[in-house]
């Protein structure tokens, strides 16, 4: 299913003026506080009404201003997982999941027991909300949201408060999400790492207004994009396979680059992988280098470069994806670089961190 999201609306000092689609997969809409993200996931849960705007599914019109269609949020479908899980705390875990349950249209909704599995929830049934940690909260709240079988699946930056451990807990259940259901999913967040992570499609919003959509690989990896996105988080993503796990805690994959060894990934020989590397973790180099310490050396070719007062980012092209490098004007002014030139890009192999790695 395809979501349409066309808004215009005018707050008091701001104004709110977006248009994108958003595809089956994670959609993520990413940007700085007070860029209208949380607006805009209200605006298609219908939380908020919209001077003018069209919000619609491939079958269904659910806001068209212009012929004053607004159908009310407990007709549109959605299961929306908020910043706070807000849980009943009188109620179980397994009547708070069955609440969602008999709010399900039509009635032939996911299976109980098989979203209990997805979100390993299996030993929390009989817990109230008081006893759980974060992370178990945040799934309970994501379970409840899909037992309503819900069209589209709302999430307005459901981690914000929980630490990283937390979060790293987390992730892979999204992933699962993502790729095993067929709920579209419109995910807000303002940390890049992981939208880079977990989103198919990426909208870029600013001051209230969409700047850019399309895929999340390719808006990544576009070094025009990187100032909007966060010079300091710039990075692209590239695919990989695991090979092998090596006896001294490395894991060998392959790339289009080449080889990568990357700190253990406790994932078997065949897995698919989509791994970030920030473009300040890459260094360039004319010639293949020898006698370094660090492992991962890829072959490329610079296909743009973006210079600034920052300094300058580089865009290789490694097979049919892109790596961003971050390095000093000097520095691309010392090797002469130009699109077109090939080029050696190394990374060590601790700059990747586990949080980096999800799948593909």
């Amino acid at each position: 299913m395809t979501l349409s999201v066309a808004l215009n609306h005018q707050f008091p000092g701001f104004t709110l003026d977006v248009n994108f689609v958003a595809p089956p997969g994670l959609t993520a809409l990413f940007g700085r506080s007070g860029s209208g993200k949380t607006s805009v996931i209200n605006a298609v849960a219908g939380i908020l009404r919209p001077d003018q705007g069209r919000i619609s599914t491939a079958d269904t019109i659910l806001l068209d201003t212009s012929s004053a269609i607004n159908l009310p949020p407990h007709r549109r479908r959605l299961g929306y997982v908020f910043q706070d899980a807000r849980l009943f705390p009188h109620l179980t875990v397994q009547q708070n999941l069955s609440y969602g349950r008999w709010f399900a249209r039509p009635s032939n909704g996911p299976n109980f027991d098989d979203i209990v599995g997805l979100l390993g929830l299996q030993a929390l049934l009989q817990r109230r909300p008081g006893a759980l940690s974060g992370g178990e909260k945040s799934r309970v709240a994501i379970g409840r949201a899909l037992l309503s079988n819900p069209a589209l699946l709302l999430m307005d930056e459901p981690f914000a408060a929980l630490d990283d451990p937390r979060k790293a807990e987390l992730l892979p259940y999204i992933e699962t999400l993502r790729d095993q259901t067929q709920i579209p999913i419109l995910y807000v967040s303002h940390a890049l790492p992981e939208v880079a992570r977990l989103a198919t499609t990426l909208v870029v919003l600013d001051q209230g207004r969409s700047l850019h959509a399309g895929p999340a690989a390719d808006l990544l990896a576009d070094p025009d994009l990187a100032p909007a996105l966060g010079l300091r988080d710039a990075g692209a993503m590239i695919s990989a396979e695991i090979t092998a796990q090596g006896p001294d805690g490395l894991t060998e994959l392959h790339s289009a680059g080449g080889p990568l060894w990357l700190p253990q990934i406790a994932s078997p020989p065949g897995t698919r992988l989509r791994i970030r590397i920030a473009a300040q973790d890459v260094i360039l180099s004319r010639q293949r280098p020898e006698g370094l310490s660090a492992l991962n050396i890829m072959h490329g070719q610079i296909t743009e470069i973006r210079l600034s007062d920052d300094g300058a980012l580089v865009q290789l092209a490694i097979g049919a994806e892109h790596l961003l490098a971050r390095i000093t004007q000097r520095s691309a002014t010392a090797l002469r670089l130009a699109p077109g030139d090939p080029i050696f890009a190394i990374v060590k192999s601790v700059a990747v961190a586990q949080k980096d790695i999800g799948k593909r």
